[in-house]
């Protein structure tokens, strides 16, 4: 018999530990899985909550003009032909800033780089303005140019296309003078 107790102490003890081993298996188990959840829960939230990094346009610097590039306005001074179906005067100022006739209208020069000439159009008396474009020729006496409207009325949104026109450099009654007669 005391064999048999001795089988049966030991057999007890083994099921015992079995249970306390599985209870911690279990315990184990449970706790894993907490901290494999509770983990993915933080580095969810740390990733969605990071704002996203977008660069400021407004803090760029300016990009630099090619090298021979000009971006002194005052080549635009003076009077040109535009010419769209009609031709218009149009009478610009040291900035590149100018009116014309047609429609009580304005130029507003945005930017010269190169000889890339950019900017906006307004016309009081029929309510629309729009952009432009113009590409000059290297001496800058001429140019083609894009035009597009941004705004009719109160649509902002105008599906109505633009146009193209060219552009030539008025020469004054003194300019005119100083050119020499052809031989």
């Amino acid at each position: 018999m005391p064999a048999d107790r001795e089988t049966l102490l030991t057999r007890t003890r083994e099921r015992l530990f079995l249970r306390q081993a599985h209870g911690m298996r279990i315990v184990m188990s449970h706790s894993g899985w907490k901290l494999f959840v509770v983990t993915t829960v933080l580095f969810s939230t740390a990733a969605c909550t990071r704002p996203s990094v977008q660069p400021d346009e407004s803090l760029r610097p300016p990009v630099p003009a090619p090298p021979g590039a000009s971006e002194d306005r005052a080549v635009l001074a003076g009077e040109w032909e535009y010419e769209d179906g009609a031709v218009v005067t149009l009478k610009l100022d040291e900035q590149g800033n100018g009116t014309y006739a047609w429609k009580e209208g304005r130029f507003e020069t945005t930017a010269l780089t190169g000889r890339t000439w950019r900017g906006m159009w307004f016309q009081k008396e029929n309510d629309r303005e729009g952009g432009f474009t113009v590409e000059f020729a290297p001496d800058f006496s001429e140019g083609e140019g894009r035009w597009w409207y941004s705004r009719i009325g109160v649509d902002h949104t105008p599906e109505q296309p633009g146009g193209t026109f060219h552009l030539t450099r008025k020469l004054s009654h003194a300019r005119a003078a100083e050119t020499s007669p052809a031989p």
